[in-house]
């Protein structure tokens, strides 16, 4: 069994991870075009390399609103289930390995029934100054992706 690892980063506040074996490569802040349209968490496309990736904005998913000014942040490049997927971060972290940076995990992984109503992060592990949040990067990626039905609440 392979160690678990994320790519640890900041988002209004709160220290989030991803699996680091889903994530591509680690960016500075770069131009991002608006897409007009687009569900609300999509922050518009950028411009990879010659290769056009969506940019999706967690902070609107996790329900914590856009961030404001992200010129000093990162951008986080994970493997989506249709190519590459560009978030935006307010700051990037360091590489997390479970048993090494991390205690047990404060909260574990939820079971498939109690995923319905927390289905966003998997575990909560306690650092040294602060929790690090697992997210469920598929379900973070369709629920960013998904368009709000007219009259009905997200």
């Amino acid at each position: 069994m392979s160690a678990q690892a994320w790519c640890a980063f900041e988002l209004a506040g709160g220290q989030y991870g991803v699996e680091l074996a889903r994530v591509q490569e680690v960016l500075r802040p770069q131009p991002v075009t608006r897409l007009p349209l687009a569900p609300p968490a999509i922050a518009g496309l950028l411009n990879l390399r010659g290769r056009i990736v969506p940019v999706v904005d967690p902070c609107v998913v996790l329900e914590r609103g856009a961030a404001p000014d992200r010129e000093h942040g990162g951008i986080v490049v994970v493997h989506g289930a249709d190519g590459p997927v560009a978030l935006l971060v307010d700051a990037i972290g360091d590489v997390r390995r479970a048993g090494t940076d991390t205690a047990a995990p404060v909260l574990p992984a939820a079971d498939a029934a109690e995923r319905t109503t927390a289905p966003l992060v998997t575990a909560t592990f306690a650092l040294d100054d602060r929790l690090l949040d697992v997210l469920d990067l598929d379900r973070l990626l369709a629920r960013a992706f998904a368009r709000p039905l007219p009259g009905v609440p997200s």
